[in-house]
């Protein structure tokens, strides 16, 4: 009986300093957010100022490897998602998304799409294209110079691969972007 109570009491001041440090990181880190309260307002649907910059860093350092990225797509609204969700189960088309609206960090100005603009000034999606013929797929490139930046790489994804996709969650969770949190401008 006694050891019992001796483990109790140390599974108590285990669960005790597991919160305590819980509670301790989310005071340090609360002030790193901001919410939004009005989520019709403009701002709302505008890329994010940082993921803005460095998709403008993104297309510069691609074009100094003579390789050159369009961006296909910015900030989706939720009507748009809806749409592309619906492709290849209630409307015509492959399935391209697996994120249903306020589910793509596109909804919340976090995310870009690119492709490859090759040498006759066709955008392409050929991630095996080497337009400048340095032996590396440019579109590889082109995700390891957004990685750098700081872009998560849809490409590296272990189930769902969306090699177009760029984005930046700043540490937030869909559910936190859901519930209005978003990273300070």
């Amino acid at each position: 009986m006694k050891h019992l109570k001796k483990d109790f009491v140390a599974w108590v001041i285990v669960v005790l300093f597991v919160m305590m440090v819980f509670t301790i990181y989310h005071q340090m880190n609360q002030n790193r957010y901001e919410y939004i309260e009005n989520k019709d307002d403009d701002s709302y649907e505008q890329l994010h100022p940082i993921v803005s910059e460095k998709m403008e860093e993104l297309l510069d350092k691609a074009a100094k490897q003579n390789i050159h990225v369009v961006i296909t797509e910015t900030v989706r609204t939720m009507e748009k998602q809806e749409e592309l969700y619906a492709q290849g189960r209630s409307s015509e088309g492959n399935i391209i998304t697996y994120a249903q609206a306020g589910e793509s960090y596109h909804n919340y100005g976090l995310a870009i799409d690119f492709a490859i603009e090759n040498s006759q000034g066709d955008v392409i999606w050929d991630t095996s294209y080497d337009g400048n013929n340095n032996g590396k797929s440019d579109w590889l490139e082109v995700a390891d110079i957004a990685k750098e930046l700081g872009f998560e790489w849809g490409g590296d994804w272990p189930n769902f691969k969306d090699f177009p996709h760029l984005q930046m969650s700043f540490g937030l969770s869909i559910e936190e972007l859901k519930k209005g949190k978003r990273p300070l401008k």
